[in-house]
């Protein structure tokens, strides 16, 4: 591969790979607060055991995440100086501030959620998580400003060789920043109901719990529900501003058709749990179902893997649609330092997603039983020593 091919390569793995992870801790965090609610609200002790495992398993994919996100911003000033000498202020002006929403105010708040079970009174705790949920969402907001600038770019002027911002309005309102902020809100909903329904159905069909489980296999198809179709209509609505320079590209087109594919089954399962969710016993006893749903917990990813490669590889040859080009923003490294730098990332990424699955996996299969967030940890009164 040339240098210029390694470098896409780069910045193909660490971006497509941490939007996976970004996907699921939207929408765990936004059914983790909602679940919180509930439990604060009038709820059982079971709602307050599902906030623990959900929660756990929201903080095992967010802690990588963070290490995920931290190595793309790291590609762009390795491989992307073009991007910082012509459009410093444009595309990295939104970058900042998903810097500074993600890794300070969603953190730390998520941090004095972690640790503030039995400190805090739980009105106090229960503002912690939807801090955490809407700082999430303004971070993906930020960064997809900066992505909509490469497909789209608006509110800026040219000078001298380099680019700055004109129009902030133009800028943070760009349609090809909000749509998909839509289209990946929908997607979180699908990201995370299906992995809580998925996870829930696995241990309905070992019997495990199957009150705690039921609620949550109900909460992550409700979740489905409320984002099949809007992540179709947001989809939509995005093509006029996802540019195809040199046509459609084969990628894209091999691409487009995995996303519409997966997007079809996940329809066929949502209608199913649709004419299911009224009647509980009828969910529970359908282990064909079940299974169904186990199986198809991937699916979210392949659609918004391949939806993202769609959307990117169509741009080409352009970095910044009609602006700047591709081969004019690589760094002129020479191709063995380039390979070095895509070898490593590339065996680093493998490391984390292996060490991501491995932890989510084993604490989902512990079950409620064996969440270690919440627990208390302050130290037991001793028992007065009775007087006589």
């Amino acid at each position: 591969m040339s240098t210029l091919a390694l470098a896409r390569s780069l910045f193909a793995l660490t971006a497509g790979t941490h939007f996976l992870f970004v996907a699921l801790t939207l929408g765990l965090a936004t059914l983790v607060a909602i679940i919180q609610t509930r439990a604060v609200f009038g709820g059982g002790a079971v709602h307050v055991r599902m906030v623990r495992f959900w929660g756990q398993l929201y903080v095992i994919n967010y802690a990588v995440g963070i290490v995920t996100g931290l190595l793309m911003e790291f590609q762009f000033g390795l491989a992307w100086p073009g991007l910082a000498d012509r459009a410093p202020g444009v595309f990295g002006t939104p970058l900042a501030l998903e810097t500074l929403v993600a890794f300070f105010v969603e953190a730390t708040f998520l941090g004095l959620w972690i640790f503030g079970w039995d400190r805090l009174n739980r009105y106090a705790h229960l503002a912690l998580i939807w801090i955490v949920t809407l700082t999430a969402y303004a971070s993906a907001y930020f960064i997809l400003v900066a992505n909509g600038f490469l497909n789209h770019p608006v509110g800026y002027v040219r000078t001298g060789g380099g680019l700055r911002v004109d129009s902030a309005g133009a800028l943070f309102t760009n349609p090809a920043a909000l749509l998909p902020l839509a289209h990946v809100v929908a997607g979180a909903f699908l990201t995370a109901g299906f992995f809580m329904a998925g996870m829930s159905a696995w241990h309905l069909l070992r019997s495990h719990e199957p009150e705690f489980y039921r609620r949550s296999l109900r909460i992550g198809l409700i979740a489905v529900l409320l984002g099949i179709l809007p992540s179709a209509a947001s989809g939509g609505l995005q093509f006029p501003y996802a540019p195809h320079a040199a046509g459609v590209h084969p990628l894209s087109g091999l691409a487009a058709e995995t996303m519409m594919a997966a997007w079809a089954w996940m329809f066929a399962v949502a209608l199913i749990a649709l004419v299911k969710l009224p009647f509980t016993g009828w969910l529970l006893r359908g282990r064909i179902f079940l299974r169904v749903v186990t199986a198809t917990l991937p699916l979210p990813y392949v659609a918004m893997l391949a939806g993202w490669i769609y959307r990117e590889t169509g741009r080409q040859p352009w970095l910044i649609y009609g602006v700047l080009r591709t081969e004019d923003a690589v760094r002129p490294v020479g191709h063995g330092a380039m390979l070095a730098a895509f070898t490593g990332v590339t065996v680093l990424f493998a490391v984390l997603v292996v060490v991501n699955v491995t932890l989510l996996r084993r604490y989902a299969r512990l079950g409620p039983d064996g969440a270690a967030l919440g627990r208390s940890e302050l130290p037991s009164r001793p028992e007065p020593v009775p007087s006589f």
